[in-house]
């Protein structure tokens, strides 16, 4: 087929540029994430423990970026929240499946299967999530921004004060996951692959990538489907969006809803990844890290998203690792600019540059594709005599 179509432009004929064939759009859409996530499920078997465990940490952060970036991003409702609904997840989990006892601070638990934790943890943030929907659907902008800006404070209060769920300031320790008949601890059972043994590290690395392969499958459906496209009017304007027959106080409950149990579910993974809770794991600083997130990787973006978590939660870690031979870095304790002080300011320059040059973010990138140029055919004037006239 040509990849041109013809216009008539006085006695020219030129050439215009058609679409790219969307059968291998769409086939390449499909291939690269089944191949992205064949890729994943190799790793833990090559690199060392140490990767997967900076690994499960970015799934954690991507599944919680998921979630904020459907609601800032696709809907267009601004949010500083986040660490709020992660600490809600992560304190319900530990306390459902946590057990009583402590040494500098006693804490209490309910001792439930881990599954169940986790799965009270997210309902339990969605539904904290819901209770503030009515004042985020009557808010939007920055006023929205500074209602949700009460939670973190709130939830500060409430880590500090609730010490038998959450241990006060001393925090407390984060219960292994397990499912029935298989714990994702170092041990029971003990597991080899190829001669590797796969301690807790690594299976921690298989439960949040299939956990984030969910949050993405379903985030990505969401948004091609009807309810995706009423968020994104919303977004547009809120005025046509109601013109539309959108409710549009509805979708932003709902949406802040959805978006508050991807922050729970994050928020349990944040707490086995760190193996432990404390209040300062979910103040404002978090927030403004997630919303850099998504800024990094483009708003409305799923993959995007997933991409500026990468991002933002490994370059810390990285930094850290290679201080010794990065420059203008030291080890810690010994003076001058640490790894995350590097890192934020890193951060800093780069969402400065992606507002300024590639507002799409890390998604417009991996959409830009080069134009191919235009091929223009002139055809001489026809000295035939038109029908009905005198030659």
């Amino acid at each position: 087929m040509s990849d041109t179509a013809t216009r008539t432009l006085g006695d020219e004929i030129v050439a215009t540029p058609m679409a790219p064939a969307s059968g291998r759009a769409k086939l390449l859409k499909m291939l690269v994430p089944l191949v992205a996530f064949a890729a994943m499920l190799a790793v833990p078997i090559f690199v060392e423990p140490f990767w997967t465990q900076v690994g499960f940490g970015v799934f954690a952060a991507a599944i919680g970026a998921i979630g904020l970036n459907l609601l800032v991003g696709t809907t267009g409702q601004l949010s500083l929240a986040h660490a709020f609904f992660l600490a809600v997840g992560a304190a319900t989990y530990c306390y459902v499946s946590g057990e009583s006892g402590g040494t500098a601070t006693e804490v209490g638990g309910l001792g439930l299967p881990p599954v169940v934790g986790m799965l009270c943890g997210v309902a339990l943030a969605g539904l904290a999530g819901l209770l503030f929907s009515p004042i985020a659907a009557r808010l939007r902008g920055i006023y929205l921004g500074v209602a949700s800006l009460g939670l973190v404070f709130i939830g500060q209060h409430l880590m500090n004060t609730l010490e038998e769920v959450t241990g006060g300031f001393n925090g407390r320790a984060t219960p292994i996951f397990a499912v029935p008949g298989f714990s994702f601890g170092s041990s029971d059972p003990d597991l080899f692959v190829l001669g590797i043994p796969f301690g807790e590290a690594e299976r921690e690395w298989y439960l949040g990538l299939f956990l984030l392969a969910a949050a993405w499958w379903f985030a990505h459906n969401l948004l091609r489907s009807r309810p995706g496209r009423a968020l994104q009017t919303l977004r547009d304007s809120e005025t046509a969006a109601a013109v539309m027959g959108v409710n549009v106080q509805a979708y932003k409950a709902r949406v802040f809803l959805l978006s508050s149990m991807y922050a729970g579910l994050a928020g349990v993974l944040v707490a086995l990844s760190i193996g432990a809770i404390a209040p300062e794991s979910f103040t404002l600083e978090v927030s403004v890290l997630y919303l850099a997130m998504i800024v990094l990787g483009g708003l409305g973006s799923v993959g995007g998203a997933v991409a500026g978590a990468a991002f933002v939660s490994a370059l810390p870690v990285i930094f850290q690792r290679y201080a010794d031979v990065l420059p203008l870095l030291s080890q810690p304790g010994q003076g001058g600019l640490s790894a995350p002080q590097g890192a934020r300011i890193l951060f800093g320059l780069t969402i400065i540059a992606v507002v300024l040059f590639q507002p799409a973010g890390l998604a417009g990138l991996a959409r830009r594709r080069p134009r191919r140029p235009a091929r223009t055919t002139s055809v001489a004037p026809s000295t035939a005599p038109a029908q009905g006239s005198t030659p």
